[in-house]
């Protein structure tokens, strides 16, 4: 029989072996999908890397059953569709590892998100996530590599010299091996959180994103601050949701001395009464200085969340000021200057 002929043959057995085993694995996940809910999806989910794997080892044992070791193309070939089903091993292990992990993700995220634990462990399911994909990738390739006999020839030679390459390698990767030691940190020392509300460089946001080298604050208007994850374990940073999302918010006003305190206190008390953004926790307004010819009221509030704050400072502000100067233009803050005449004058 022709090698040619064979080979045709053979990959058509193969071929539809695997073509079986598919329709076999999705008859077997429709009849068990009514007892679990999450089959379906997981199913569509992985089906493509699952289906590419099934029809390489097919077409690898075809190739493999042919008596043709001595041809170059053989050889080849086989050492390519070996290659191409290591990796695509990989891939498909990275798919189920993803797909599990965000499962858990997402049935933490349907509670309540103002939760610090919550948060917290979503965060770190999410690294934990990239952490096995990033692992899964370098075996994946490290073992398609191993394919190669001469490779496998240099095994030893790499694990003796393993102490030296180690410290080579730690000195010219110290910058991303830091950044990646970092993020590990960042996710499992709780320092902080996706969701969370932060102050970083003089910019208010909120982190959305923790990699293995990076963290994503979103800005509040939109922009996006990408920091190294050794800025958060080496620099201070201000963090306003550690074990609650609930803020003070704090408006200062200047006023001019004959501002009626008292009355400017009723009418802050009558007008915070009167929002939904405010909590019912706390509700102050104080003077608390007394210097350069004004008088430095400040207006103190609570909110459950950082974004009802802002808003609650900006109409307490706005409010008071319009009160006062409607009210009592006299206490509008001004600056007085004294003109004295020439003695003898």
């Amino acid at each position: 029989m022709e090698l040619w002929v064979q080979i045709a043959i053979q990959a058509g057995i193969a071929l539809a072996v695997a073509g079986a085993v598919l329709v076999a694995i999705w008859v077997l996940v429709k009849a068990l999908s009514g007892r679990v809910d999450w089959l379906t999806p997981a199913y569509e989910d992985v089906r493509p890397r699952l289906t590419f794997f099934v029809f390489v080892l097919a077409v690898l044992i075809s190739v493999s059953s042919v008596q043709a070791t001595g041809e170059l193309w053989w050889q080849i070939t086989s050492q390519a569709l070996l290659i191409l089903l290591v990796l695509s091993g990989g891939f498909l292990l990275q798919e189920i590892v993803s797909y599990s992990v965000m499962r858990l993700i997402d049935k933490f995220e349907q509670g309540d998100l103002n939760d610090a634990e919550t948060r917290r462990i979503a965060t770190q399911l999410r690294l934990v996530r990239r952490l096995a994909n990033a692992i899964i990738g370098v075996l994946t390739v490290g073992l398609a590599l191993f394919t190669f006999p001469e490779i496998r020839g240099l095994g030893a030679g790499i694990l003796a010299s393993a102490g030296v390459l180690s410290v080579i390698g730690g000195l010219a990767a110290q910058s991303v091996l830091g950044n990646l030691f970092a993020g590990v940190q960042l996710a499992f020392s709780n320092a902080i959180r996706r969701g969370d509300v932060v102050v970083v460089e003089g910019e208010w946001g909120t982190i959305g994103e923790i990699t293995l080298s990076y963290v994503v604050v979103y800005i509040w208007d939109e922009r996006r601050l990408i920091v190294p994850s050794t800025y958060f374990t080496q620099t201070p940073f201000e963090t306003w949701t550690r074990n609650s999302p609930k803020v003070y918010g704090v408006v200062m006003v200047d006023m001019d001395w004959r501002v009626p305190v008292e009355e400017v206190r009723k009418e802050f008390h009558r007008f915070i009464e009167t929002t939904e953004l405010w909590d019912k926790r706390t509700a102050d307004c104080l003077v608390t200085d007394a210097t350069g010819g004004f008088l430095q009221i400040r207006f103190v509030a609570s909110a459950e969340d950082s974004s009802k704050q802002w808003s609650l400072r900006c109409l307490i502000r706005e409010h008071m000021v319009e009160w006062v100067r409607e009210n009592y233009p006299d206490a509008l803050p001004r600056t007085r200057v004294l003109v004295e005449g020439e003695p003898g004058k």
